[in-house]
C-alpha cells in the first residue's frame, strides 16, 4: 500500500509541480498567520503534581494571592561599610520605586540581612515580570549605583545573562557549505535547503499554534528549529541523492520528462520509503516524552514532533515537485570540473573491505570505546544546577558568591516549610517545631514562622548549611520529611518543604524514577517498528543495543566535562555541578531519532541489495559505500548546528549542545562506520533471520521498493558513482 501510494504522490507532485510548490506557499502563509492570530503562550514553569513541593506551592499561591511573581534578591556590598554609602544607596532604591512596573523595593539599610562586619546587605525588589524592559531599566540604575564605590548585583533567574543562541543561522550556512561540497552543484544543494526551511516555517507556526492548547516550554521553538532543520536536510538529501542516481540511468542530462518523472517516482518509491519510516521513528522518540508525565513537557513533544512530521511531508511532495521543475539542470551552477562517472571503487569501499576482513577486532575496538566513554554515566549525578555556575563577570554569579561568602553558601536556596494553621492550636505546634528544626544536621539557621494575611497559613524558613545544587541539600530535603516532620504529621500537623530547592530536588527525583521506563518504551517501539521493516530479529536489536551505547558515550562525555570539570575551560564552565535532570531525556528523545535515521538509511540500502540477491558481505560493502557520503554530510551539518549551541552563555545551553553534536559524531562515525558493518559480517546471513511465527504474523513492508538493477560484487556502477560523487 505505501508503494502504490508514494509512487502515485511523486507522480501527482512532479505532474502538478506549481500547484504543489504553490499550495506549500499558501500553506506557509496560512500557517504564519494563524500562529500569530491563535498562538498561546509560553510555560514559564511546570508543575509537579502530587509531589510535596507542590503542594507547599499551592498552599502559598493561595493564602499570599499579592506575592509577586518577579522578584530578585539585590546584594550590596561595600568595602568602606554600607552606612557609609548610605545617601548612595537610599537615592537608589527611591530611583528603583520610581521606576514603571516596579511593585516594591526594601532597604538593604532597614529590612535587609546585613553581615557581621556590615560591608554586605540584602534587599528584595519586585516587579511585573511580563514587563521585560524593567530588567533593563533596574540593570541600569544599578550601574549607576556602582559608579559611587557600592557594588550590587541580582540573585535571580530574570537576571541571568545569555540564552539560545540564534543558529539557525550558522547551521543553515553549515549546510549550504556542505552541501555544495557534498553535491558540487548550486542547484543540488538549494532543494534541501529550500525544502528544509518551508518545512520548518511551518513546523514552528505549528509550535506556536500548539502553545495555545497544551503548556509548551519557551525554547521549544529552539528545539523544534534545530531538529527541524537537521532532519527536514537529511530527508531531502537522501531523496536528492537517489533522484540524480536514478536520472543518471535514464541519460542524465539528456533525459526527457519522462526519465525525469520516473526518476523522480523511483526515488520516492526507495528513498521516499526510508524518510517516512525514519520520521515515525523519530516523533516515537519524541512522542516518548509524554511518558515522564511532566505535562509542561506535552507541548515541547508534540512541538517537535510536529516539525519532523512536516520536514516528512515536505520531503515526499514539495522536494518532489522542485525535482520536476529543476529537472535535468540538476547539476547547474557545478563547482565540480568533471561530471564523468567513477567506475573505480572509493575509499568507502577499501573501508568497509577493511573492517570486513577484521571484524572480530573492529567491532572489539569500537565497543571498547564505546564502554570506556560511557563508563562514567554510571556516576551521573542529576540536580538542578544553581546560579554559582553561572560565568565570572555576571551580576547573578557575583551575587552568589557575596552570599556565600558572607552568609553561607545555603542563603543561596533557602527551603520554605509551609503548613496550614486552622487553629490556634495548629500554629502553636508549628511554633514548636523552631526548635528541634534548628537541631537536623545541616540546617545552618531557622526563622520564625510567618502567618499568611488571612492567618490559614504558617510559613518557616529553613537555611540549609550547603549550597542549592550539593547533595547534602537533597539529603537534608529527605530528612527533614522523613524525621521532624513526619513526627509532626504524626500529631496532626501536615508541613510541605517547598521552595526553588525543593522542588528541583522533586524535579530531579521525578525525572530519575520516570527516566528508564521512558527510554525502555522508546526502545521497545522502535525495535518493532524497525522488525517490520527489515523483517529481522538481529538487525533491530543490533541497531537498538548500538544506539543506546552511543547515547551512553555522550552521556559520559557530559559526566566528564560538566559534572567532572574535566577539559571544561574549553566550552567556558568554571568547575563541575550536577548534570540537568532534563538533560538526559532529551538528548535521548532526540539523539535516538537522529541516529535511527542513519540507521534506517543505511540498512535500507543493504536490504536492497539483500533482496536483489547479493550475497550479506557485498551488500553491506555497496550499502555503506553508497550512504556513507550521505549521512557523513547529514552528521557533518547536525554536528554543526547543535556545537553552536555550546557558544551559548548558560551552562544548560552549552550541556545540550555538546552532548548533541557529541552523539551525532559518535553514531555517523564510530557506530555506523565501524560496529556496523563489523557485526553485520560476523553475523553474516543470520543478520536477517526472523522466526517461523514471526514471519507470518508481521506485516510485509518494503522499505526500499522495487529499485533499479544494482551492482554487481566488486563494482561500482554510474549509478553508485554518483550517490557517492
Amino acid at each position: 500500500m505505501l508503494d502504490r501510494m508514494l509512487q502515485r504522490l511523486a507522480s501527482a507532485s512532479v505532474r502538478h509541480r506549481y500547484l504543489v510548490v504553490l499550495a506549500w506557499l499558501v500553506a506557509l502563509v496560512g500557517a504564519t498567520l494563524a500562529a500569530g492570530a491563535w498562538g498561546g503562550d509560553d510555560a514559564q514553569g511546570g508543575r509537579l503534581r502530587g509531589t510535596d513541593s507542590d503542594a507547599a506551592y499551592q498552599l502559598y499561591v493561595d493564602h499570599f494571592p499579592d506575592d509577586p511573581v518577579g522578584s530578585a534578591l539585590m546584594v550590596f556590598e561595600d568595602e568602606r561599610g554600607l552606612d557609609s554609602a548610605s545617601a548612595d544607596i537610599d537615592a537608589f532604591v527611591e530611583r528603583l520605586r520610581a521606576l514603571p512596573d516596579v511593585i516594591d523595593v526594601t532597604s538593604p539599610l532597614v529590612d535587609g540581612e546585613r553581615s557581621a562586619d556590615g560591608t554586605v546587605a540584602t534587599a528584595e525588589v519586585t516587579f511585573d515580570p511580563e514587563r521585560f524592559e524593567v530588567i533593563d531599566a533596574i540593570s541600569a540604575e544599578a550601574d549607576v549605583l556602582r559608579t559611587t564605590g557600592t557594588a550590587v548585583d541580582f540573585s535571580s533567574a530574570w537576571f541571568q545573562d545569555g540564552g539560545i543562541p540564534a543558529s539557525e543561522g550558522f547551521g543553515l550556512l553549515a549546510a549550504v557549505v556542505i552541501l555544495l561540497i557534498a553535491f558540487g552543484s548550486v542547484v543540488a544543494m538549494g532543494l534541501p535547503i529550500i525544502t528544509a526551511v518551508v518545512g520548518i516555517a511551518i513546523g514552528l507556526a505549528g509550535v506556536e499554534l500548539w502553545s495555545a492548547v497544551v503548556p509548551t516550554p519557551g525554547f521549544t521553538v529552539q528545539v523544534a528549529s534545530m531538529v527541524g532543520i537537521g532532519v527536514g536536510i537529511d530527508y531531502a538529501l537522501f531523496i536528492v541523492t537517489r533522484y540524480r542516481a536514478a536520472l543518471d540511468r535514464r541519460g542524465g542530462r539528456n533525459a526527457d520528462r519522462a526519465g525525469v518523472h520516473d526518476a523522480v517516482v523511483e526515488a520516492l518509491d526507495t528513498a521516499g520509503r526510508a524518510v517516512v519510516f525514519a520520521g515515525v521513528t523519530v516523533m516515537i522518540s519524541l512522542m516518548g516524552m509524554f511518558l515522564m508525565g511532566l505535562s509542561f513537557l506535552y507541548g515541547l513533544a508534540l512541538g517537535t514532533s510536529s516539525a519532523v512530521l512536516v520536514a516528512v511531508l515536505a520531503a515526499i511532495t514539495l522536494l518532489p515537485a522542485l525535482l520536476g521543475i529543476a529537472g535535468t539542470r540538476l547539476d547547474r551552477l557545478s563547482i565540480h570540473r568533471s561530471h564523468g562517472h567513477r567506475t573505480r571503487e572509493t575509499g568507502w569501499h577499501r573501508w568497509s573491505r577493511l573492517v570486513q576482513r577484521h571484524p572480530v577486532a573492529f567491532a572489539v575496538a569500537g565497543l571498547a570505546l564505546l564502554l570506556v566513554l560511557a563508563a562514567p554515566t554510571l556516576a551521573m549525578r542529576q540536580a538542578t544546577a544553581d546560579l554559582g555556575n553561572d560565568a565570572r563577570g555576571t551580576t547573578t554569579r557575583a551575587a552568589y558568591d557575596r552570599i556565600s561568602d558572607a552568609f553561607g553558601p545555603g542563603e543561596n536556596g533557602p527551603l520554605l516549610l509551609v503548613a496550614p494553621t486552622p487553629d490556634a492550636a495548629t500554629a502553636a505546634r508549628v511554633d514548636a517545631l523552631v526548635a528541634p528544626l534548628s537541631a537536623v544536621p545541616g540546617v545552618a539557621r531557622v526563622s520564625p514562622p510567618a502567618l499568611s494575611p488571612d492567618g490559614q497559613v504558617a510559613v518557616v524558613t529553613v537555611v540549609p548549611t550547603t549550597g542549592p545544587q550539593d547533595e547534602a541539600t537533597a539529603r537534608l530535603v529527605h530528612d527533614l520529611r522523613d524525621g521532624v516532620l513526619a513526627d509532626a504529621r504524626a500529631t496532626g500537623t501536615v508541613v510541605h518543604v517547598g521552595g526553588s530547592t525543593a522542588g528541583d530536588v522533586d524535579f530531579a527525583d521525578r525525572m530519575s524514577a520516570r527516566l528508564p521506563w521512558f527510554i525502555g518504551a522508546v526502545l521497545a517501539l522502535s525495535f518493532v517498528l524497525l522488525m517490520v521493516v527489515f523483517r529481522s530479529v538481529l538487525v533491530p536489536l543490533k541497531a537498538v543495543v548500538l544506539n543506546l551505547l552511543s547515547i551512553g558515550a555522550a552521556y559520559g562525555v557530559l559526566v566528564m566535562v560538566f559534572q567532572w570539570g574535566w577539559l571544561g575551560g574549553l566550552v567556558g564552565i568554571d568547575g563541575g555541578a550536577p548534570i540537568e535532570p532534563w538533560a538526559p531525556m532529551m538528548l535521548f528523545a532526540i539523539v535516538f531519532g537522529l541516529s535511527m535515521d542513519y540507521e534506517v538509511f543505511l540498512l535500507s540500502s543493504v536490504k536492497e541489495r539483500v533482496d536483489a540477491g547479493m550475497p550479506n558481505g557485498t551488500a553491506v560493502v555497496e550499502g555503506l559505500a553508497t550512504t556513507a557520503r550521505v549521512i557523513t554530510a547529514a552528521a557533518a551539518i547536525m554536528v554543526c548546528v547543535f556545537g553552536s549551541f555550546v557558544l551559548g552563555d548558560l551552562r544548560a545551553i552549552k550541556l545540550i549542545g555538546l552532548g548533541l553534536s557529541v552523539a551525532v559524531l559518535i553514531d555517523a562515525t564510530v557506530v555506523r562506520m565501524v560496529l556496523v558493518p563489523a557485526t553485520m559480517e560476523l553475523l553474516g546471513e543470520r543478520n536477517w533471520w526472523l522466526p517461523r511465527p514471526l514471519r507470518r504474523v508481521l506485516p510485509h513492508l518494503d522499505v526500499e521498493g522495487r529499485p533499479a538493477p544494482l551492482a554487481t560484487a566488486g563494482a561500482v556502477t554510474g549509478a553508485a558513482s554518483q550517490e557517492v560523487r
